[in-house]
C-alpha cells in the first residue's frame, strides 16, 4: 500500500479515536448538572465538534505548519516511516486511554510520538527544540494552571450575574421588536428596541406568557447549553489541524500539499472526529460528569467558558494546549470553590498519572512502530 495512503487512514483512525477520547470534555458538565442525558449531551458536542474542526481548515493554519514542518530541522530527509510511526503511537495511546476511561490529551501524545519516532530516526539533533519547548511543552504545562486560575475567577462573576437574573427569561418580541427580559414575577424591562427584531414566536416560558408576551426565549440552561456547543467547536478547531498535520510532516508527500486536497483531510478528520466521538464517547464522559466533582448549571457554564475562551484563543494564536487539560482543570477549579472535600482526589490522581505517562508511552510505541516499519518499507 502507498505510504500517503496509509497515513490517511491512520490520520482519519487517529481522528477517530480523538472522538472517543475528546467529546467529554466539553459536553460532560452539561450531564453532571442534570441538565440532559448523556446520549443527547454526546450528539450535542459531535455536532459541534465537527463544525469546529471544519472551521479548522480557515482559521488554524498557523498549527498545521508548526506540526507539519516546524519540529523538525529542514535539512533533514524525513523517510515515510516517520508520520506512520507517529500516528500509530498516538493512536495507539489514546485507544487505551479512552477504552480504560481516562481524559488524555492528544496534543502531549503526537507530541511524545514525534520526538520518539524523532530521536530514533534522527538522534537529538533532528528536532527542532526551541520549538517544542517554547510552543508546546511550555502551553501544555501552564495551561491546566492557567484554567484552573481562570476558573476560579470566574465562576464568582457568574454566579453573582446569575442570582441576579435567577427566574429571568429573555424575550425577543417580534411585534414591540425588542428584547425584553420578564423576572419570575412577571415584570418587564426592555433591553433594546431596534427594528431588526420580528421574527417568528420560537418558544414561551411560563413567565413570559403569564406577562401576555410572545417571543424566542433564552434563560440560564440555554446558555449553558450554547457554552457546550462552543467549547466542542473549540475543540474541533484545536486538535483537528494537529492531526491533519501529520499528513504533512516534514513534506512526506506532495499530494496532500494542495488547498483542495487539505480541505478533503480536514472534512476527513472532521467526520471521523464526529464518528468517535458519538460512537465511543460514553466512558471519558462519565468519569468527567461524575467521577472529579459534582456541578450546577453555573458551575457547569463557568468551567465551559473558561474552556472554549483559553481553548479558541490559543487555537488562533497556533499554541496547541490540550483542551483535556484546559476542561478538566476548569472542573476541579470549579469543585475547590466548595472545599477540597468537594473534589475526588482519587479521580483527578489517575487523571494526572495518565497525563504524565502520556509523552513517554506514546513515545516508546512511535519508537517500536518506527523501528518495525523501517524495515518494511
Amino acid at each position: 500500500m502507498d505510504s500517503s495512503l496509509l497515513a490517511l487512514i491512520l490520520v482519519l483512525a487517529l481522528a477517530f479515536v480523538n472522538g472517543t477520547n475528546d467529546v467529554s470534555k466539553a459536553i460532560a458538565t452539561l450531564v453532571g448538572s442534570g441538565i440532559t442525558n448523556y446520549r443527547t449531551a454526546i450528539a450535542w458536542g459531535t455536532v459541534w465538534t465537527m463544525i469546529g474542526a471544519g472551521a479548522a481548515a480557515f482559521v488554524a493554519a498557523a498549527m498545521v505548519k508548526t506540526f507539519s514542518n516546524g519540529l523538525i530541522e529542514s535539512g533533514m530527509a524525513i523517510p515515510p516511516a516517520l508520520a506512520l510511526a507517529v500516528l500509530i503511537g498516538a493512536i495507539g495511546w489514546v485507544l487505551f486511554a479512552s477504552r480504560t476511561g481516562l481524559p488524555v490529551s492528544t496534543t502531549h501524545a503526537l507530541t511524545g510520538a514525534i520526538v520518539g519516532a524523532g530521536l530514533v530516526a534522527f538522534g537529538g539533533h533532528g528536532l527542532i527544540w526551541s520549538t517544542l519547548i517554547g510552543k508546546i511543552a511550555l502551553p501544555l504545562l501552564l495551561s491546566p494552571l492557567l484554567a484552573l486560575s481562570f476558573s476560579v475567577l470566574l465562576h464568582p462573576a457568574i454566579r453573582a450575574v446569575a442570582a441576579r437574573w435567577e427566574g429571568t427569561c429573555l424575550c425577543v418580541m417580534p411585534t414591540a421588536r425588542a428584547l425584553v427580559t420578564v423576572n419570575a414575577q412577571g415584570m418587564t424591562r426592555t433591553l433594546i428596541r431596534t427594528s431588526a427584531f420580528g421574527q417568528p414566536v420560537m418558544a414561551v416560558p411560563a413567565q413570559c406568557d403569564r406577562a401576555g408576551l410572545s417571543g424566542f426565549t433564552i434563560g440560564l440552561d440555554s446558555i449553558h447549553w450554547l457554552s457546550s456547543g462552543l467549547a466542542s467547536l473549540a475543540r474541533g478547531t484545536n486538535d483537528a489541524p494537529k492531526i491533519v498535520a501529520i499528513v504533512l510532516l516534514g513534506g512526506m508527500t506532495t499530494a496532500w500539499t494542495s488547498s483542495t486536497a487539505q480541505a478533503i483531510a480536514f472534512t476527513g478528520v472532521a467526520l471521523a472526529m464526529g464518528l468517535g466521538s458519538y460512537l465511543g464517547g460514553l466512558r471519558v464522559t462519565e468519569v468527567l460528569a461524575e467521577k472529579v466533582t459534582r456541578m450546577d448549571h453555573m458551575e457547569g457554564l463557568s468551567a465551559n467558558l473558561t474552556t472554549s475562551s483559553l481553548v479558541l484563543v490559543s487555537a488562533t494564536m497556533g499554541l496547541p494546549v490540550s483542551t483535556t487539560h484546559v476542561s478538566s482543570s476548569a472542573i476541579i477549579g470549579i469543585g475547590l470553590l466548595k472545599g477540597i472535600q468537594a473534589v475526588r482526589w482519587t479521580t483527578v490522581r489517575d487523571m494526572v498519572l495518565a497525563w504524565l505517562i502520556t509523552l513517554p508511552a506514546a513515545g516508546i510505541l512511535a519508537c517500536l512502530a518506527y523501528l518495525v516499519l523501517v524495515g518494511l518499507l
